[in-house]
Parts: structure tokens; sequence; C-alpha cells
């Protein structure tokens, strides 16, 4: 369109949205039978829309907006329900990324029975996390960051697989993230480097009660050794004494106190051509308030495998070390529950392309991983590593994300295990390693 009076052109474009909706479809199997996943995210959903039908295509669209639904099942033993919703600017102004989610798990014992309509053991969580990220102009505008106020509820019944069995946990937490991202793009980066250290802290609790809090005095316990007699009149002291210990860790781990400091940091260089150096160093470290309670059973690290269960684990970190079986590299206790409270992972890829295109970006890959897992900071050595090379293949489709399969080959044994190396392993790959 001319403008005769200052001699400029005013160019206009007519555009037309695209949808970059992601579908998720997926199955796996692993030690719990095959698990099932059904996901679907709107990319482009918008709340203000709601009540326009116009825009319903299927859902409101037109803000920029994020929706996702996630479930994950494998029938009886275990489902899972996510939902969440972001609004990349919040205020209207800047760019401050809100976000809102909820999620309820529901997870049975595989082991020691078929039928989990019977079973009387089960975990189950519920939780909800308000989130803000806001971008920063000092040191530079690569920096961002983010800040998220969340609570986790745990129900546990005859649950062997944590320091407490039975009763109510709960977590109140708010965490600190600080960000700096200069790659050069998401799926392919050739250049740049993305850094990240987090701070996730929740009320010192024992703080405020009188120590050993969780102990039963001789009248409760004379009450617990009633109820175990009454109903069961040959239980013996070992039984009582268990009951007690269950008793007192329910009141003990009522309300987890923690405080978890994690770092990671991914550089990605371009040697010749598109053929890419990927290199990224990570580290975890889990703490406690009080040493007479000492590390909370949850929130803690799972070391070992592909980085990603075929159950969603609320309650853990999952982290990936490619040629071992997951989680397997995680520390244990004399009662065979994990304890990794310390972790460390180094990984180097070299990267190459086969195709670039949009509609599917396919890249292989050589790999060399390292890292290692323990029970306490004392114990932690970044020079002991669980070693593994190998290859693979990534493909990136944007109805389904990322994809891909890696081999590897694990260079020490796992712990437990009476031999040189550990061997031969094939992972699959969902999702955006690093």
């Amino acid at each position: 369109i001319p403008n005769m009076a200052d001699g400029t052109v005013d160019i206009e474009y007519n555009l037309e949205e695209r949808a970059n909706d992601q579908l998720e479809v997926s199955g796996g199997w692993g030690g719990y039978g095959f698990v099932g996943t059904v996901g679907i995210r709107f990319s482009n959903f918008s709340i203000r829309n709601i009540l326009n039908t116009e825009a319903w295509r299927p859902v409101p669209t037109g803000d920029g907006q994020s929706l996702s639904i996630r479930a994950q099942s494998n029938g009886k033993f275990y489902q899972s329900y996510n939902i969440s919703f972001m609004e990349p600017w919040f205020g209207g102004k800047k760019p401050n990324n809100f976000s809102v989610s909820f999620y309820h798990t529901i997870t049975k014992s595989y082991y020691g029975t078929q039928s989990a309509e019977t079973s009387d053991d089960f975990f189950k969580v519920y939780g909800a996390a308000i989130s803000l990220g806001k971008r920063l102009k000092w040191p530079d505008d690569f920096f961002m960051t983010f800040t998220e106020l969340g609570y986790q509820r745990y129900h546990l019944n005859d649950w062997s697989y944590f320091f407490i069995n039975n009763g109510f946990s709960n977590i109140v937490s708010l965490k600190a993230t600080l960000t700096r991202s200069s790659q050069d793009q998401m799926i392919y980066p050739r250049k740049g480097s993305v850094f990240s250290m987090g701070l996730q802290v929740t009320p010192p609790y024992s703080a405020l009660k009188k120590d050993h809090f969780w102990l039963l005095s001789d009248i409760e316990k004379n009450n617990v050794r009633n109820d175990v007699l009454e109903q069961n009149p040959s239980a013996t002291e070992y039984d009582i004494a268990t009951e007690i210990s269950a008793r007192e860790n329910s009141e003990k781990y009522k309300w987890i106190e923690y405080h978890k400091w994690t770092f990671s940091g991914a550089w990605y260089t371009s040697l010749v051509g598109n053929l890419v150096l990927a290199a990224k160093a990570e580290f975890g470290y889990l703490g406690f308030f009080n040493a007479d309670i000492g590390s909370s059973p949850f929130e803690k690290f799972r070391v070992g495998g592909s980085g990603m269960y075929s159950y969603n684990l609320y309650g853990a970190d999952i982290i990936s070390l490619r040629g071992y079986d997951d989680g397997k590299i995680t520390p244990v206790t004399s009662g065979n529950i994990d304890n990794g409270n310390v972790y460390s992972k180094f990984s180097v890829e070299m990267r190459y392309p086969f195709s670039l295109n949009q509609s599917a970006t396919i890249y292989g890959l050589a790999f060399f991983d390292g890292g290692n897992c323990w029970q306490s900071i004392k114990e932690f050595n970044p020079f002991v590593m669980k070693r593994s090379l190998g290859v693979g293949i990534r493909a990136f489709l944007p109805m389904f994300g990322m994809l891909g399969v890696d081999w590897g080959y694990g260079l020490d044994p796992q712990p437990g295990e009476d031999k040189l190396r550990h061997g031969s392993e094939f992972h699959f790959i969902m999702g955006q390693q690093f």
C-alpha cells in the first residue's frame, strides 16, 4: 500500500494460523509388563476464546497458550494422569511463562500377586504445582529464572519400596531455578550452551518440634502390642517391633523436609559443517536438615538406563546412563530400598544429521557416558564412574516429538554383578535428552 505523502510503502501479509499440536501414542515393555501412553498437547490454546465457537479447532485457539493432557497405564497395576496449562505471556506485556499442573498416580505391587483387584498394597500420589518463569536483562538476555510452588501428597499402604510403608506423607516445596540458554536452535543445536542451577527447599518442620518427636511412648507401644496380638494371637516380638517401627516412621515422615541442589550444563560446537560435538555435565544432591531424621524417602535420584521408565515415577529423579539397566546404578540400603542422594554424570556425543527438514529432523550419534550415584555426600567422588559407549539415532516428528533408539555397552559392572563389564543394552528414547 503506497503512501504518497512520505514516499513509503506499507506491506500487508495475510497470515493463516497453522496447527502445531502434538499427539503421543506409545507403548513399552519392561519388568512391569506392557505400559501404554496416550497424550495430546495443544500448542495454540486460548482460554479467552472458550466462548468463541469460531475459534474452536477442535479446542479454542489463538493465544499461543499450551494445554497438555496425558494418561499412562498398564491396566491393573499402574495408572497415571496429568494435565497442565501454560501461558507464555503472563501479564500480556512481557514473555513471563506462567503454568499450572495437576497429576495423580496409582501404583500397585506387581510382585507377589497377579490380581490387582485383591491386592491391598498401593502407592498413590496427588500433586499440584504453580510456576512462573521470567526472562532477565542482566547479565544478558539469555538468562531466565523459574520459581515453582508445589504440593505433593503420598498415600502408602503396605508399600515396601520406601523407608515408610504405611500412612500419608506431604511435601510443600519452593523451587528456584536459574538458567542460561544461548543454543542456536532446540532440535539440532550446532553452537551455544545451556546451563541450569536449581534449589528446591521445604520448611524445616523438625526445628519446630521436640527432639525425636516421632518416637512412641511406653503406653503407646503397649497399645500397639495389644492391637497386633488382637489381630494375630500368634504374633512374635519381631512382628510387634516391626509394627512399632512402621508407626514411628509414619509420624517421622508425615511432613517431608529436605534441600535439593541440581546443576546441569551442555555445550555445542560445530566441528566441520553440520558435524556437532555435544558435551554435558550434571550433578545432584539431596540434603537434610535433621541428622536424626536423615534423608527424605522421596525426591531421590535413580541412575541407569535410558532415563525414562515405563512408569512415570513421582518421588524420584530418573537419570539416564546408557549401557546399563534402568535404575541399577542406584545404591540401596540393607533392606534393598533405593537410596541415591548424590549423583554426577558426564556425556559426550558426536552428532551428524541425515535430514534437517522441519517436518522430520533425523540424525545419528556416537556417545560416551560416565556417571555414578552415592548414598551420602561424604562418599561422593566424581572420578569413580560407571562408563559406557555406543551409538544411536534420533528423529524429531512435529506430531510426536523426539524419538530414538540407542545401543550402549557398559564398560563396568553394575553394583552386585560379578563380572568385568556389564555389556550390551538397547534403550528406546522419547523426548529431548540434551
